[in-house]
Order: structure tokens, then sequence, then C-alpha cells
């Protein structure tokens, strides 16, 4: 059957409790003047993490925080004293009233166990199924879910394999990628957006966070 039929629903977008950490996310651009450090945020913050589920398949999620012309000659500037963020002479302080996330999952080698490669499960639309997603706010310690916001969408890209004439032998592989709106209002441009990847099991598959 293909995942369409019964992923229409897929990885739906239910909060979760967790108190959970958040990785700090490298900026793509930089430039030292100085005492003073630049990062250039234009096109918005990428964020990406592996996961594990407990079937053994791993996976990739990577994915970008957008807005349309919120970022555009945005800068974060680090000095001896603060940190704040600039367009051109304007010093700008919150999120807009709403932004875009994108990111999608899909197989990767699993880290070897003990120096050695072992076989591991390819990623399926039942796996994909059971995750669920928790988003929140995250300032310092503290965490603060995000209860209402619409339920993203989901596209399926099938992945060929390289070896096209063993393809029937082969699992099927796929993308998934999924795209949602998160109200961020207000929000100080200091809060970082955490990702919490949890089966309905509960146990933690993935986190991930996007800071400016």
């Amino acid at each position: 059957m293909h995942p369409k039929a019964n992923l229409a629903c897929t990885l739906a977008l239910l909060l979760v409790s967790s108190g959970a950490g958040a990785q700090r996310m490298g900026k793509e651009e930089h430039q030292k003047h100085g005492n003073r450090t630049v990062w250039n945020l234009d096109g918005g913050v990428p964020f990406s993490t592996d996961g594990g589920l407990p079937s053994g398949a791993c996976f990739r999620l990577s994915g970008r925080v957008s807005a349309p012309a919120f970022f555009d000659g945005l800068k974060r500037v680090d000095d001896l004293e603060d940190t704040f963020y600039e367009r051109g002479s304007e010093i700008i302080t919150a999120f807009p009233d709403q932004l875009s996330v994108t990111f999608s999952l899909r197989d990767t080698p699993c880290d070897p166990r003990g120096g050695k490669l072992v076989e591991q499960p390819t990623l399926t639309p039942e796996m994909i199924n059971n995750l669920r997603l928790g988003l929140f706010w995250k300032d310092g310690v503290t965490m603060r879910p995000i209860r209402d916001y619409p339920r993203g969408e989901l596209t399926i890209v099938p992945i060929e394999p390289y070896a096209i004439d063993l393809a029937k032998e082969l699992p099927k592989r796929y993308e998934w990628n999924f795209s949602l709106e998160v109200p961020s209002k207000g929000v100080p441009l200091t809060d970082s957006l955490v990702f919490v990847f949890v089966t309905h099991g509960g146990q933690l598959a993935a986190r991930v966070s996007a800071r400016l």
C-alpha cells in the first residue's frame, strides 16, 4: 500500500511534556569586527539532528525556520557586553506574528556500535506515523509549550536507489517533508524554538532547537 493511504494524518502535531534541553546551532555565515561578531540571518534559521527509533531505525532530521521578508538583512551581533539583533540601523527585539517551519525526515546510518556496522531496519511509514511532535519556546531553562497552531502539511517523496537494476529487491525508501506555521507574536528573538519528537510510548526519538 502506498504510504499516502495511511499517512494522511502522519506525525499529528500533539504536544508532549518535556523538560528537555536544546542544542545551539551554529550560523552559516559570520564576520568578526574587533570585539563584535556579526551573524548573517538572511534566509532564516537552519536546524538539524539525528534521531533513533525503538525499532533500531535511524533518521536524519533537517529543516529551517523562516518568515516572509523578516530575516532579510537581519543580523545577530555579539559584543563584549550583550547580544542584540539589527536590520540596518533598526534594533529588532521580537519575532513576527508567525513563523514558517519546514523539515524533512529520511533514513541515515546509525552510529556504529562497538566500532562495528550493524544491519538496521529501513524507516517505514508505520514508524513515522508513530511519531509525535512537541513544540516549545525555550528561555534559559524555562520551556513554554506551544499549544495552538494549525496541523502541518505532509508530502512524501520516493527515494530511487542507486542500483536501479536491484530496485525490486531493495526496501522502498522515502523522504517525508513537513511544513507548518507557528505563532510567534511578541516572542523575544533570544528565545529558542525547540522541537521534541517522541513515540506513542513516550520514548524520545529526537530533539533539536532553532536559535538565532
